[in-house]
């Protein structure tokens, strides 16, 4: 089953772009593991200040120091479907807010087309007018889009959003991704068909760094336009990479009550970093393909997630790869986690 959202991007491209808008890998990671580590921003903690839900190789833990740590050579699965892939890939947990202040983590739906326990959907995306080239992320690489910390749409960067959908079979669809009526904030009303987020990272760099301190000024936005349309890099960042999305749906059907909600009608989700705003929506990455497999993949403008140039899996095999929390703590259930959400 093809992206429901190509059809919208070729509306929005001309023609000759428009036979293109399918040239993106598209695939699942499924969870790996659900818990309270950040080798980016706490690095060597093994407990970092809140949870997260993780994809990819099973060697993901609180250190993986670049030019030190190999997640190809030191993971043994994946838990996505690309077997080469042993990159990781982060984001923080939703969780609903009772009126009684207990809290329940919100369940994933899988994404149209795909198989997968929980996880994210992940895309490669080379530029839409079919010939420009990108270069693959390098041994070592990560970074890191949107702040935690934020609570208002003022120095929210690019193309992160959530999408509020009427159906589970995300009819009607709404576009492409982070248009229409989109939203950079936790939608506000009732979501019957969940709650989609959007995670887009810049498409920009340096060319040297495979790494910064704040993990994000390595990376950078086209100096013009967009990456849609093929806008140049900037002279400090020249070189052009893939478009690195995330999409992750949340089940919010079980919390469709007013009797659950806030008696004055605000909406009650809440990230685990303790926002209920969603303007502090973000992502990690944690580059780990096996030898040139990406770049390959890349060149070849691979569709969905199949691809001649690469080593596949099948989806019971990628869910069959998780990793225990490094320290045991609970995450499901109704109850007030005051580890797990800070700041609420």
């Amino acid at each position: 089953m093809q992206w429901r959202s190509l059809a919208a991007l070729a509306a929005l491209l001309s023609a000759h772009d428009a036979a293109y808008a399918q040239q993106m890998m598209r695939f699942s990671c499924s969870k790996l593991t659900i818990e309270r580590l950040d080798p980016l921003v706490s690095p060597g903690m093994e407990q970092s200040p809140h949870m997260h839900q993780v994809g990819g190789g099973n060697s993901f833990r609180a250190t993986m120091a670049p030019g030190e740590f190999d997640p190809v050579k030191e993971s043994t699965c994946t838990s996505c479907t690309f077997a080469e892939d042993f990159s990781n890939y982060w984001t923080a947990n939703l969780f609903f807010k009772a009126r009684n202040g207990t809290l329940k983590r919100v369940p994933q739906l899988v994404n149209m087309g795909l198989k997968a326990d929980g996880g994210l959907t992940v895309y490669y995306i080379p530029p839409y007018d079919g010939k420009t080239n990108v270069t693959a992320f390098k041994p070592g690489f990560r970074m890191l889009v949107g702040d935690p910390m934020l609570r208002s749409a003022e120095g929210q960067q690019r193309q992160l959003c959530h999408r509020c959908f009427s159906t589970i079979n995300q009819v009607p669809f709404g576009g492409a991704p982070c248009t229409g009526e989109d939203t950079a904030a936790l939608p506000p009303k009732m979501c019957t068909g969940g709650i989609r987020t959007t995670i887009t990272f810049p498409t920009c760099w340096d060319g040297v760094n495979v790494d910064s301190p704040n993990h994000k000024t390595h990376v950078a936005y086209p100096e013009s336009g967009t990456f849609e349309s093929t806008g140049p890099c900037p002279a400090s960042h020249p070189v052009r990479l893939p478009q690195l999305m995330y999409e992750i749906i949340w089940d919010t059907r079980e919390f469709n009550n007013v009797d659950l909600w806030p008696e004055d009608g605000s909406q009650p989700f809440v990230y685990s970093m303790g926002d209920g705003s969603g303007y502090g929506q973000h992502g990690d990455y944690l580059f780990g393909w096996k030898g040139d497999a990406l770049q390959r993949a890349l060149n070849a403008r691979c569709s969905n997630d199949r691809c001649s140039e690469l080593k596949s899996q099948s989806s019971e095999d990628a869910m069959r790869c998780t990793l225990n929390q490094t320290v045991p703590e609970k995450y499901d259930g109704c109850e007030y986690p005051f580890p797990v959400l800070i700041d609420v």
